[in-house]
């Protein structure tokens, strides 16, 4: 990805502050012709900087209100596999490989503890996967966000 401008900086402050905008809206607010605007998203689309829309979407809006993260310990051998198989169960919403104690994070979606406890039990079943831990999200105290590194 290319070195953001000042503009590329403003116009995505600007859809940070809000994502719905139009092309007009942003154009009006940020001083630039609506061709200059889409160009510049245009751009920024093909390059890469904008996540999947799915990322926007509440889990508790389809049915599936708790979420919780689980630790995944495995056999380095076997990463590529894992990782396959935990990405075909349908709750996992995402996953990060780690470096220390942890080898991945993955993020799940369920109805309940029930359900969390089937999921758990479907990534504990993989072949290479040797220990997890589980823990419940209470609540997301800090949002993502990217406004304040757009500010720096």
């Amino acid at each position: 990805m290319r070195e953001l401008d000042r503009i590329d900086r403003d116009l995505l402050a600007a859809l940070a502050d809000d994502h719905r905008a139009t092309v007009v809206a942003l154009a009006d607010r940020l001083g630039l012709s609506r061709n200059t605007v889409q160009a510049r998203l245009a751009r920024l689309e093909a390059s890469g900087a904008f996540l999947p829309f799915d990322r926007s979407i509440d889990p508790g809006a389809l049915g599936f209100p708790l979420e919780a993260f689980v630790s995944v310990h495995l056999q380095q051998k076997q990463l590529g596999t894992v990782i396959e198989r935990i990405a075909g169960i349908p709750e996992v919403v995402q996953a990060h490989g780690l470096s220390g104690a942890v080898d991945l994070l993955v993020r799940v979606a369920c109805r309940d503890v029930h359900d969390l406890f089937r999921i758990d039990g479907e990534i504990l079943a993989i072949e290479g996967v040797e220990r997890t831990e589980t823990s419940l999200a209470m609540g997301e105290l800090i949002p993502y966000r990217l406004g304040p590194l757009l500010e720096r």
